[in-house]
């Protein structure tokens, strides 16, 4: 990484975990309630999709790699109304998109993101960043947002598939920490009624679960909607799951100690998981 790429003296997230798992949807509610903490938030989407900011745009924005091709790349030509876009609550959010398919690197994608936040001076006055990370592909262009985060949050839900995943970024995480800041911040649980495999997980390896979001319609209707949970009609579903945002996002801005895991080999993942 280009030591001039550092984002400076915000907190800084990377937000992991299975493909379809909810990590935008996660990454998106988290964001207005650090919002409602008074914290000036930016989220990066890093998905070519760019689909990670809509519920707080209420559009599908242009990405960063869409706009920079307008200018033929000469990134000085572009305005920052041109790639960040105000979301709800005053979150600020930016869609670095990715390479065309087949072609280029993801990591490329993120490096130029960063790149121009900081030419336009976005990052100065930020709190708090969030990185909204494509699947659970952790080859190198992909894992670049874990070069800038001070944490990695890894979403998952109570199945065998999502924690397989969520052990391969565990492993990816300890590679990086060798050379970066980033250290592991802990699980968020989701679209899951209990917890006990993921727990059984955490056990062996040595994580700890921030947060339980479980698996509500409520959620479900506020993406049909392009609406965050803060957004919906009040009830008492609805103040449970926005509280539960809420307390998670005032103990990553409190920080902590960071967890140190020792990722499972893959035949002892399957051993472990969905036995009495």
């Amino acid at each position: 990484m280009d030591p001039r790429l550092q984002i400076g003296t915000a907190k800084v997230f990377a937000v992991y975990g299975k493909g379809g798992i909810g990590k935008s949807t996660t990454s998106s509610n988290l964001s207005v309630a650090f919002s409602k903490l008074g914290k000036r938030v930016l989220q990066i989407g890093c998905d070519p999709k760019h689909d990670s900011t809509f519920t707080l745009t209420k559009c599908l924005m242009p990405t960063v790699i869409d706009v920079l091709e307008q200018v033929n790349f000469h990134s000085e030509e572009l305005r920052v109304e041109d790639f960040v876009y105000e979301g709800y609550n005053g979150v600020m959010c930016v869609e670095a998109g990715g390479p065309p398919a087949g072609t280029g690197c993801g990591g490329y994608v993120v490096g130029q993101t960063v790149k121009l936040l900081k030419e336009h001076h976005l990052l100065d006055d930020t709190d708090v960043v969030i990185f909204d990370v494509l699947g659970d592909v952790v080859c190198g262009g992909f894992a670049a947002p874990l070069q800038h985060a001070d944490r990695a949050l890894i979403v998952t839900a109570n199945d065998f598939d999502s924690i397989f995943a969520m052990n391969r970024i565990v492993a990816a995480i300890q590679a990086k920490a060798r050379n970066y800041k980033v250290r592991l911040g802990g699980v968020i649980a989701n679209r899951s009624a209990a917890t006990d495999e993921i727990d059984r997980f955490n056990g062996v390896v040595g994580l700890k679960t921030l947060a339980h979001i479980r698996d509500l319609d409520v959620i479900r209707r506020s993406r049909l909607k392009k609406a965050t949970l803060f957004e919906m009609e009040p009830s008492p579903e609805i103040e449970a799951v926005q509280n539960e945002y809420l307390k998670l996002a005032a103990a990553l801005w409190a920080g902590g100690e960071p967890l140190t895991a020792i990722p499972m080999k893959d035949r002892d993942i399957f051993d472990l998981l969905g036995f009495d």
